[in-house]
């Protein structure tokens, strides 16, 4: 007969969540607002076209997008489990609300992407993912 090990885990071991960066984050979406303005470092350039500001709409976002969202997520095997702290929800979320606009190659305008977002220097993505957090844990408050 085989000897078996038993190891006890303690029930919050498979927590995603850091407390702490939450409490962060939570302190942090007291003061977040629907509409945010991304002033960048250094002009960013996307598909040709330069960008020296993103603007964001977080309050014209609906249900259907965060839906939307998830059925994206899901669709390429990422399931969301926690939103609010899912970089993957958050670029996707922010790139719904964000207004700007390139040119695509038919000559026709058309809103950035995630793909965009994602393209970003890490400093200026991380501020947009913090923004769309804040947003998030500011309408569960």
């Amino acid at each position: 007969m085989a000897d078996t090990n038993k190891t006890v885990v303690p029930a919050d071991a498979f927590s995603t969540v850091d407390h702490d960066e939450y409490a962060a984050a939570e302190a942090q979406a007291k003061e977040s607002v629907g509409n945010y303005t991304l002033k960048l470092k250094k002009p960013f350039t996307y598909e040709g076209q330069t960008f020296d500001e993103l603007n964001f709409d977080f309050e014209g976002l609906t249900g259907d997008d965060a839906l939307a969202i998830e059925d994206e997520l899901q669709a390429i095997g990422k399931p969301t489990i926690s939103p609010t702290f899912s970089g993957q929800f958050l670029v996707r979320m922010a790139a719904r609300a964000c207004t700007n606009t390139i040119i695509d190659a038919s000559g026709h305008p058309r809103r950035i992407g995630d793909d965009a977002l994602r393209a970003l220097p890490i400093f200026e993505f991380n501020r947009v993912r913090g923004k769309a957090r804040s947003f998030l844990l500011a309408s569960e408050l």
